[in-house]
């Protein structure tokens, strides 16, 4: 057995925290680039994507903004026609073609990352249907969580169909995103801490690559261990820790602020969930599990 772990190589970079998925006046934002920017900023952020409908923020747009030491990476949403699709590092707008494959090849051909963006929104749970994640290649990862969707129909959450993506083989990454639209509810509702060797735009990106990051709305992961079969995450703020496998599976649980776990034989992959106070939360990457 072989536990592929994307935590291995945590060395020489520092945790960065950052959003990928904001939005100004530019698209339907309630707030300009400028005032937006300098929030995130305030708050300690340390990478932002703006992320406005079918527009894409550039390099030039970002010239007359201060920003401080936050580092601001070029993205679009690809919106119309169809579900909505987070283009982040493009050098290019990717269009929304109908056929999402081929809006998926476009964002691609320019550079960057493709993520699915929240799965579960709307009256249906059904933004993004399951079968049609399944058909798509090229994306690396889902919204787990998204902000505003909190206070909209459906749910913030998108664990299931990642659980579903998992269990059929695909190696596919959960982030969290505020999708920050200018209202303090939806500010530092969901972030991704990323294990980057600089806060250059191209080492955070290899780090979403790479799965050198995890997914929260609150709690901190401290340490995250992988020897032999066993795997021990430990957190800072969590009061219970559980670890999931093939197909959603929950198969170990502590009340405690870390877990460790021994691979079970019949795991394709296990996660991690961190519960806290209230609803914050933080999400592992999947640990892959191959076998000769």
């Amino acid at each position: 057995m072989r536990i592929i772990n994307p935590y291995q190589d945590l060395q020489n970079g520092s945790w960065l925290r950052g959003n990928l998925h904001t939005h100004t006046n530019r698209s339907d934002g309630s707030r300009d680039p400028q005032a937006v920017v300098a929030d995130y900023a305030a708050r300690g952020y340390d990478f932002l994507a703006i992320s406005d409908h079918d527009i894409q923020s550039t390099p030039e747009d970002y010239a007359s903004i201060r920003a401080g030491t936050m580092t601001l990476i070029p993205a679009n949403e690809i919106t119309a026609n169809g579900p909505h699709l987070l283009h982040v590092g493009g050098t290019t707008r990717a269009l929304p073609y109908a056929d999402r494959q081929r809006a998926i090849d476009d964002a691609l051909a320019s550079g960057g990352i493709v993520i699915v963006n929240h799965p579960n929104w709307g009256d249906d749970f059904g933004h993004c249907p399951i079968d049609l994640m399944r058909s798509w290649q090229g994306f690396i990862g889902i919204e787990l969580f998204n902000g505003i969707c909190s206070w909209l129909t459906g749910s913030p959450y998108g664990s299931d169909k990642w659980d579903m993506l998992l269990s059929t083989g695909r190696r596919v990454w959960g982030f969290a995103h505020d999708d920050h639209h200018g209202f303090q509810k939806d500010i530092a509702r969901g972030w991704n801490m990323v294990y980057a060797k600089s806060k250059s735009i191209h080492d955070i990106l290899d780090a979403l690559q790479a799965g050198r990051f995890y997914a929260s709305t609150g709690v901190t992961i401290r340490s995250i261990t992988v020897l032999e079969n066993r795997i021990r995450v430990v957190t800072d703020n969590a009061t219970r820790v559980a670890a999931f496998k093939t197909h959603g599976m929950r198969f170990a649980e502590a009340d405690d602020r870390s877990l460790e776990i021994v691979v079970p034989d019949d795991a394709s992959y296990v996660r991690f969930d961190c519960f806290g106070s209230g609803e914050t939360r933080a999400w592992t990457q999947p640990f892959f599990i191959e076998r000769s």
